[in-house]
């Protein structure tokens, strides 16, 4: 059964019995401000205003914590690409806004995007990580899926076209995540990647 996405709350101080989203909210808010090396499981209990023992009533160890961090930020990442899906019915404008809200997701979250696709935490160790993963790419993959059922994409198949789009727009966000796109270039953001998605669509459309 698919898991639904329940966004992290904002900061409303710890309640007895939601310990876990409390030590969630507080890794989250360490990450976003700090990126990985704010992110102890002392940190997270103090944050969250609970004892440092705490955290191991749910969390093995730092890597457990940041698993789950990182998890949550893939189930945001597809609710935010899902609602950008959905919000029009023309197929390839559906493909190009998934990529937009991806876009916009790693601006916002540059710390937390980096942790998301690097390889400080083991994605293989940790299943519901490796899910909520493919809950993300699976956006992808449906727009795709509805250009190709449409004839806009020749004889290519909707994981071509997914992995073709995803690729485009994951480098563009890492570029701009890790300082270097500013660095060759002074047009905005939004400039670069409609450029880019106009190449990106004449590259997969039939010829």
């Amino acid at each position: 059964m698919k898991r639904r996405f329940c966004p992290i709350p904002r900061p409303q101080g710890y309640h007895h019995g939601d310990l876990r989203r409390a030590l969630l909210l507080a890794a989250r808010q360490l990450v976003d401000r700090g990126g990985t090396s704010a992110l102890t499981l002392r940190a997270a209990a103090q944050q969250a205003g609970v004892s440092p023992a705490a955290p191991y009533r749910h969390f093995a160890d730092r890597d457990a914590l940041l698993a789950a961090v990182l998890a949550e930020g893939f189930r945001e990442l597809a609710a935010t690409t899902e609602a950008a899906r959905i919000s029009t019915s023309a197929p390839i404008d559906s493909y190009l806004a998934v990529g937009s809200a991806y876009l916009q997701f790693a601006n916002e979250h540059p710390h937390l995007y980096r942790l998301m696709f690097g390889p400080e935490c083991n994605k293989l160790q940790h299943p519901d990580l490796l899910e909520a993963g493919q809950e993300a790419f699976g956006v992808v993959l449906h727009a795709a899926h509805e250009c190709v059922a449409a004839g806009m994409a020749g004889a290519r198949t909707p994981e071509d076209v997914a992995i073709a789009g995803w690729s485009v727009v994951h480098g563009l966000a890492s570029l701009q995540a890790d300082g270097v796109l500013e660095r060759v270039t002074q047009r905005p953001l939004p400039d670069v990647a409609q450029a880019l998605f106009s190449i990106l669509v004449e590259g997969v459309s039939p010829r």
